[in-house]
């Protein structure tokens, strides 16, 4: 808090009456938006779209700052203000970007129309968060490719194909 204030100019107790500690100061820093162009609905493939929003998150993550949020997330109570912060403004908000881009999708015959939407942004962002948390292996543009173009196998639209049960 210390190196934060010198660089902004402040005191420190200007800080804490904006942030009650280091992990929401570097919440509000994952989370801050402003250099990054806002999320548009897309002209080109809706699946493209999909793929640069989850190299973004996977490039967002592979910082420094993103990797200690990681550490803090993953140190946190589910319940905590900064577990909260995280999964309300960050997690949900590309999850229903997410949504959009595959709902998209589907009116435009990039995935099958009967699609399960809601388990589909569950594959996709649950494998990133998944490796952003437990840190097993790195979470980079190379896996947010992979995990799309394997669950994409599944969402693609195919020929009627006969179910043997």
């Amino acid at each position: 808090m210390e190196a934060v204030a010198a660089r902004a100019g402040v005191g420190k107790p200007t800080l804490y009456r904006w942030w009650p500690d280091r992990h929401a100061v570097a919440m509000e820093a994952l989370m801050d938006e402003r250099g990054e162009a806002g999320f548009d609905a897309p002209r080109r493939s809706s699946i493209a779209a999909l793929r640069e929003q989850l190299r973004a998150i996977a490039a967002r993550f592979s910082t420094r700052t993103g990797r200690h949020v990681a550490s803090m997330i993953a140190a946190s109570d589910a319940g905590s203000e900064l577990s909260k912060a995280f999964r309300n403004h960050f997690v949900l908000a590309r999850r229903a970007e997410g949504q959009i881009l595959l709902e998209q999708a589907m009116v435009r015959g990039e995935v099958r129309p009967q699609l399960d939407v809601e388990v589909a942004l569950d594959l996709l962002y649950g494998a990133l968060f998944f490796r952003l948390l437990l840190g097993h292996a790195p979470l980079d543009e190379a896996f947010a490719d992979r995990a799309l173009d394997h669950a994409l196998r599944g969402m693609r639209p195919r020929a009627a194909v006969p179910r043997h049960v």
